[in-house]
């Protein structure tokens, strides 16, 4: 067959979809990935792909969505894809309308997590969840990654009447993320990274927003004895919330300054995770973090907010702490006292390593949708359930 992966943004096409196109390539299917241009194109060409890119902007303007339409409507014409596979919102909605103007024979969306959630005002829940459900009018299958949406996705009918809605999961691949030997070797990799420091150490990997939580805990890490390290930047496509304001109050902040680092977009997420010791992710929304995954498989507990995707993942007590969103006091409290407790650090740890290894593996979940679309080489074995 022949596939079009769609999404917004290269971030999104080189972090996460390449190992969906690898299977669906090694399968014997021709891939070709469609989003803005942006330097990571590049990184996805280099491993043997055509990539197609469309103006896609993530923002509300309807003449620039025009013109995305416009655009991806001349694609699918000349190409004649079989299959188109489309991610992130406002591209899975501009996609799916210009693939079923040109026919295409099959519309697979995957929700990463609904932009809709139980914080938002009713009038704003009601208009993406009406977006989505026109979406649905022309979605043959509609993957989540967390169960909570997909038990959402039925009751509000996100999926036009004959069409499947399954929960697929999300993984990562614990090759690349695991634990590091012992406590030395953690020690070893925080010197070589040279963030050596005798407290213990918090790690954050997100982008620099504030839906992500970082104001809440960089409010949090005033009451908390241990070193926070922040990994990710903020997109240029980025229209969230800065958190610019949050980072100068952090500069003229003495004890904080000295205990918080920026670390910004690094290519070594998995060797810092193994050096660290506690995982944050403070989010107000989320699908199923992967980064949450990632930090499992490295043998790190996890402090993450009570939102849905999270809270699937998170087993309160036994893998990390789940805090309400945007409570800088919760948020202090369940960091204090894994810093303090080395034990309750390494039980927690052990156990979330077990559930992600057990869970949340990228090839399992990779495998899962390629038998439920039909794509599967003759000789595939079903992944585990």
């Amino acid at each position: 067959m022949k596939i079009c992966q769609l999404c917004a943004v290269d971030f999104t096409l080189y972090h996460f979809l390449l190992p969906l196109m690898r299977a669906q390539r090694a399968a014997g299917h021709e891939v070709v990935g469609v989003c803005a241009p942006g330097a990571l194109v590049a990184r996805v060409r280099e491993a043997g792909f055509r990539v197609e890119t469309v103006a896609f902007e993530r923002n509300l303007d309807l003449r620039a969505h025009a013109r995305a339409y416009r655009e991806a409507s001349a694609l699918f014409a000349r190409e004649r894809f079989d299959l188109v596979h489309v991610h992130t919102p406002i591209a899975a909605l501009i996609g799916r309308l210009a693939a079923r103007r040109w026919r295409v024979p099959r519309i697979v969306y995957t929700a990463h997590g609904f932009y809709f959630h139980e914080r938002m005002s009713r009038v704003a829940w009601t208009a993406f969840a009406a977006l989505e459900w026109l979406g649905g009018r022309i979605t043959d299958v509609l993957f989540t990654q967390a169960e909570e949406d997909a038990a959402t996705a039925r009751r509000l009918g996100l999926c036009r009447r004959g069409g499947l809605i399954a929960a697929i999961g999300n993984g990562s691949d614990p090759q690349r993320f695991h634990p590091p030997a012992d406590a030395a070797a953690r020690a070893a990799e925080r010197a070589r990274l040279g963030l050596a420091s005798p407290r213990p150490a918090i790690i954050c990997v997100a982008r620099l927003v504030a839906e992500k939580g970082y104001p809440e805990l960089l409010a949090a890490m005033r009451d908390v004895d241990a070193d926070l390290w922040v990994v990710g930047e903020r997109l240029d496509s980025d229209h969230a919330g800065s958190i610019d304001a949050d980072i100068d109050a952090v500069a003229r902040d003495r004890v904080r300054a000295e205990r918080i680092r920026f670390l910004g977009y690094r290519a070594d997420v998995p060797a810092l995770l193994r050096a660290a010791d506690i995982f944050v992710l403070p989010s107000h929304r989320e699908g199923m973090p992967r980064s949450i995954i990632e930090a499992m498989l490295c043998g790190l507990p996890v402090v993450a907010t009570d939102i849905r995707g999270a809270r699937e993942e998170v087993v309160e007590g036994e893998t990390g702490r789940l805090v309400p969103v945007a409570a800088p006091a919760a948020l202090a409290a369940a960091l204090a006292e894994l810093a303090a407790d080395p034990a309750l650090r390494a039980a927690m740890g052990a156990a979330g390593l077990a559930r992600a290894r057990a869970l949340y593996v990228e090839d399992a979940v990779v495998e899962r949708q390629l038998q439920i679309l039909g794509l599967a080489a003759p000789d595939a074995q079903p992944p585990p359930s």
